[in-house]
């Protein structure tokens, strides 16, 4: 059986175009791996639970029994030390966590640093 002349082409072109419409798709069309969709899903879902748990730190701040001196020490302290010190006073502890959220400790301090 003899193919048409015009198949080994058309079988050319099919492929080329299969492998621009990657690139296309991949580059500028939004397409992503599993993996990296993943990946956005769990950063989604961390800024949303720092977004919601933000004002319970900043309400632990001022309902702490040792507020004051927690709050003259984020004062004084250096930019890279304050999420330190707000975790070490347990205001970033979720509740029923046992260890403090890093990221709810970073927005805690960009919080209490506007008010």
């Amino acid at each position: 059986m003899k193919s048409p002349e015009w198949t080994i082409p058309a079988l050319y072109g099919a492929g080329a175009g299969a492998i621009a419409l990657a690139i296309v798709g991949f580059t500028w069309g939004g397409w992503v791996t599993s993996g990296t969709a993943q990946k956005l899903a769990e950063n989604a879902s961390v800024n949303a639970v720092v977004a919601v748990m933000t004002p319970y730190c900043v309400a632990q701040s001022k309902s702490a029994p040792n507020s004051v001196e927690v709050l003259a020490a984020l004062k004084a302290a250096n930019s890279y030390d304050r999420r330190e010190i707000i975790e070490k006073a347990g205001w970033a502890t979720p509740l029923g966590s046992s260890t403090p959220n890093r990221e709810l400790a970073i927005s805690c301090n960009t919080a209490l640093a506007a008010n």
